[in-house]
């Protein structure tokens, strides 16, 4: 398989807690590359701890630069990881802190709390779309929110998309998780699955490992669907 698109990965270096160097972003590029993924678009974090807009946008065509030096084929689009569901996110949303996926799309990737519930969560999807904006909501197999049974589905019916984490798939983030992911996936809610890559370390086997539990639970075609065909839609 080839054509893999990864809309969540921390690339970009010395940006937020994903690569260290731009030796670590070559390293982590190379990786992706040798599991078949062409495209990714790094999600840098957007927490006021971070670095902000202007410096991930520079360090993005930084990357760009250091990639095609080095020769490794793998095209890079803008993103980020929002944080949280809240009232701040549906403030800056509409604007350029709410850093969208892609150049001009209407998908915003965001994270929920690990260990909170969100009760109005239903309202702030709502209240996105009414900005024009489809909340791409990262790993939810990871959250407290979606453990209650029914809520993935509940979410995903208000319009909201959910991401996968490829790696919970072979128990990176423990059995709880593990077993929401499958659960997610023989449900069909999942709109794409993507790496979240932080770091080279220990990549080069759990990205194959990962990639190939994914493929015994969906099949070649659902692979396809999840990294390639639906991610690269949300990047038009």
């Amino acid at each position: 398989m080839s054509g893999f698109v990864d809309l969540h990965l921390h690339l970009l270096p010395e940006i937020d807690d994903g690569a260290r160097s731009m030796t670590d972003a070559l390293a982590m590029a190379r990786t992706l590359v040798a599991a078949g993924f062409t495209v990714a678009a790094p999600s840098p974090h957007n927490r006021p701890e971070y670095a902000p807009r202007h410096l991930a946008l520079q360090r993005l065509d930084e990357t760009r630069a250091a990639l095609a030096e080095a020769a490794i084929a793998l095209e890079l689009h803008p993103n980020a990881e929002n944080f949280f569901l809240d009232e701040q996110l549906l403030a800056v949303a509409p604007g350029p802190e709410g850093r969208r996926l892609g150049h001009k799309g209407a998908y915003l990737l965001v994270e929920a709390p690990y260990t909170a519930t969100l009760p109005s969560l239903l309202d702030i999807i709502f209240r996105l779309q009414v900005k024009n904006v489809i909340p791409l909501i990262a790993h939810p197999e990871r959250c407290l929110e979606f453990e209650r049974k029914g809520r993935a589905a509940e979410v995903v019916n208000a319009g909201a998309l959910l991401q996968l984490d490829i790696g919970a798939l072979i128990g990176r983030y423990g059995p709880a998780a593990k077993k929401l992911a499958r659960t997610f996936l023989d449900q069909g809610l999942y709109e794409v699955a993507a790496s979240d890559m932080h770091s080279p370390v220990g990549a080069e086997q759990w990205l194959p490992e990962s990639l190939a539990a994914l493929e015994k639970a969906v099949g070649r075609d659902g692979v396809v669907r999840l990294l390639s065909t639906n991610p690269r839609a949300l990047l038009l």
